[in-house]
């Protein structure tokens, strides 16, 4: 009887796990690496070394034309599909009652840094001639949550894997920057350790480049950087509703479909509604501290994985070749993020 086109013939391995085998076990192997040299060295945070482990390993002779051939497709499902799930698992670390905590004033100020640095930033990518698809993709992941959101609106909106990996490499980038540079302002500023904190929290870009940032000034100052940046996290449910909803109309969809008769995303994808899911479950105070470490723990290997795919796609001859505008842009934006969130955190914890 003849094999089945769509089966695996007996004793063979799925020939769609067999492609995407090489690459996942790239990701495991960097991302242990990167694990390791964060234990050494805690002030590196975990998530932006296994995107800078992914760019090295694109740009390294050898490991490059590994990560572009038999890995690249382990390497982009890790990039797409991964990423999907740390983004759910994200919401174990947002809880309501802390984001109230703040008091309403703090929640309106920090919305407004979201709102503010979103527009903001996508003027100041189209200033710099950067794509519409480019500039949301940058503005969504300086205002909200880095990588992560860039994510999310990238699945809502369909927008390609490819087009992801610069405004990721940006985030990365200015998210790193800043961990080196804010520290230093604390004194020429005059700044307490609860303002730091707020400022770490509404103006850094990654939760982990976060409480890199705010731990250099004690534990007062990361308590309140860590309820501020999950507060700006928790708005990447409706940005990413808002980025489905523009999508459905600027498509002009009919029965289901786009112009280019392409089925239309939903408003709110599966994943953005575990998010959301997550929040909820993390609010109601059920879950046991094991099972939230296990869950933040899961979810620094999904991110971390999807990081590292996202990295292993970048070469740094083409990146210097058409990203100057884009990183002049993040600069640009990084700066205007700063500047909105030290005059919240003069607000909240002034």
């Amino acid at each position: 009887m003849p094999v089945s086109r769509s089966q695996p013939a007996p004793g063979e391995s799925h020939p769609r796990a067999g492609r995407l085998l090489p690459g996942l076990a790239t990701a495991a192997m960097a991302l242990a690496a990167a694990f390791l040299v964060h234990w050494l060295v805690p002030v590196l945070p975990a998530m932006t070394l296994a995107v800078v482990l992914g760019v090295l390993a694109a740009n390294l002779p050898g490991a490059g034309a590994w990560t572009a051939g038999r890995a690249r497709p382990g390497l982009d499902f890790a990039g797409k599909h991964l990423m999907r799930g740390g983004i759910v698992l994200l919401g174990l670390k947002v809880s309501i009652m802390d984001v109230l905590g703040l008091g309403w004033l703090a929640l309106v100020l920090i919305t407004a840094v979201v709102v503010a640095g979103f527009g903001g930033t996508y003027l100041i990518a189209r200033l710099f001639r950067l794509s519409p698809v480019t500039s949301l993709l940058v503005a969504t992941g300086f205002s909200i949550c880095g990588a992560s959101a860039i994510g999310a609106v990238a699945a809502v909106r369909r927008i390609r894997h490819i087009d992801t990996v610069l405004p990721v490499a940006l985030v990365t980038l200015c998210g790193t920057l800043a961990i080196g540079v804010l520290p230093l302002l604390v004194h020429p500023l005059q700044l307490t350790a609860p303002v730091f904190g707020a400022w770490t929290g509404a103006s850094v870009h990654d939760v982990g480049q976060v409480v890199a940032t705010a731990q250099t000034a004690g534990t007062a100052a990361l308590g309140i950087a860590v309820v501020v940046k999950l507060t700006r996290v928790l708005l990447l449910a409706p940005v990413a509703a808002l980025a489905g909803t523009h999508h459905r109309f600027s498509a002009r969809p009919g029965n289901g479909t786009g112009t280019d008769g392409a089925k239309l995303p939903p408003v709110v994808p599966l994943f953005v509604l575990g998010f959301v899911a997550m929040v909820g479950l993390r609010s109601t105070g059920w879950l046991a501290e094991d099972w939230l470490e296990a869950g933040a723990m899961l979810q620094d290997v999904l991110l971390g994985a999807a990081l590292f795919g996202l990295g292993s796609a970048v070469r740094i001859r083409t990146l210097l070749l058409t990203g100057g505008r884009a990183l002049l842009a993040a600069l640009a934006s990084w700066l205007l993020i700063a500047v909105l969130g030290l005059a919240a955190a003069l607000l909240i914890a002034g």
